[in-house]
């Protein structure tokens, strides 16, 4: 048997729906003395990630930790917990993830109410509470935030609003491309369980899933009648990361603490409201040079994301070797759609570390060179 050659991958700069580029000080952290999982110093750290963490969703009380899985792994996490089979859980599906929500409380054995909208489109909020008002027992009512797969924002403080503090319902808020990213605020919106992932807005590896639930939701929680599933067990997971002394539940991924120590750390060095301007600039100036450029966007620009942004691929372009000529002659990474119904697009995304004027500009000037040397099908002509 042959030895192969040292591990060398190739410089990219992932400007897709992620992951992206790693934080350098998040990556640098990964190199730092390893500790075991019950080692009472690296209970200090598991601490201040809580606190940390705390500070990036606005999230005072309740529960707030990493899962030591991905942000799907997030999404199932809080659906196992806050659901039982044949409770009620009304979901907006604008769009993949929203439809990965069914999917995943119908295995858990929800009855699920479907509010659907176009591609590139909200769910209304009025819809949402007119499907709570005609299923009042409804257990659950849960959106996406930054819907990844269209680059759609969901008036997410608008609806926590709307439904105040009377209603017995939980809202479930997916966070992955909006934690650090836009503005989001757990308390203040009302929001019961949030999840999110590692790998985007936040710049660290991908890996983890940082999660925000509510005191309301932990009593839903503790009231269960059905068990949950081991791994995602929320009431034995903060026996772990929030009691003294730490019980064991699973062998931490000491590494990926580190680096999301290091991720959040920088968030709150840099504050939220720079943080969320920051991304806010970059994804306009984005936007705004590809309509100059007269390609259209799939997202309503009224609820326009500014991390993600979705591109028609312009009639007669090959959209898939568009993204093979951007890797390959500028190393520079953008998605394409997502799922069985989701049309010819790119999907960028300017997040983390990669949220800026220059790594915008740097995506448009490959795209422009890509473009003008890109022939144009046949068919279209």
């Amino acid at each position: 048997m042959t030895t192969s050659t040292a591990l060398n991958p190739p410089q990219r700069l992932l400007c897709g729906p992620g992951p992206s580029n790693v934080s350098p000080a998040a990556l640098a952290a990964m190199q730092q003395p390893m500790l075991g999982h019950l080692d009472p110093d690296l209970h200090e750290i598991l601490s201040e990630v809580v606190a940390l963490q705390r500070a990036a969703y606005r999230a005072d009380g309740g529960l707030v930790l990493p899962l030591q899985a991905t942000g799907t792994s997030g999404m199932e996490a809080g659906l196992a917990n806050l659901i039982e089979p044949g409770d009620v859980a009304i979901v907006a599906v604008c769009g993949f993830f929203g439809a990965r929500i069914v999917e995943i409380a119908r295995r858990h054995g929800a009855r699920v109410v479907e509010v659907q909208a176009e591609l590139g489109e909200h769910v209304p909020n009025d819809r949402l509470l007119e499907a709570l008002d005609r299923h009042p027992d409804a257990r659950l009512l849960a959106v996406v935030h930054a819907e990844t797969s269209t680059g759609i924002e969901h008036p997410l403080a608008e609806l926590g609003a709307e439904l105040g503090a009377d209603r017995d319902v939980l809202l479930m808020a997916d966070c992955v491309t909006s934690l650090a990213g836009v503005p989001l605020n757990f308390d203040a919106w009302r929001i019961d369980y949030g999840y999110s992932c590692t790998q985007k807005c936040l710049g660290a590896p991908p890996g983890l899933s940082p999660v925000a639930v509510s005191e309301r939701a932990l009593e839903r929680i503790r009231s269960r009648r059905a068990p949950v599933p081991f791994s995602f067990d929320l009431l034995a997971l903060e026996r772990y990361w929030t009691e003294r002394p730490a019980v064991y539940h699973h062998t931490a991924p000491i590494l990926q603490i580190y680096a999301l120590h290091e991720a959040l750390r920088e968030v709150v060095i840099e504050g939220l409201p720079e943080r969320w301007e920051r991304h806010e600039r970059a994804g306009r100036c984005l936007q705004d040079t590809l309509r100059a450029r007269d390609l259209e966007l799939l997202a309503d620009p009224e609820r326009q994301l500014a991390p993600l942004t979705a591109v028609h691929v312009p009639e007669g372009v090959d959209g898939k070797r568009v993204q093979q000529r951007m890797l390959r002659e500028h190393g520079i990474e953008i998605g394409g759609g997502l799922g069985p119904t989701a049309p010819p697009i790119w999907r960028i995304g300017l997040m983390g570390v990669n949220a800026t004027l220059e790594v915008s500009e740097r995506v448009i000037e490959a795209l422009d060179a890509v473009l003008a040397t890109e022939p144009v099908l046949a068919s279209a002509a």
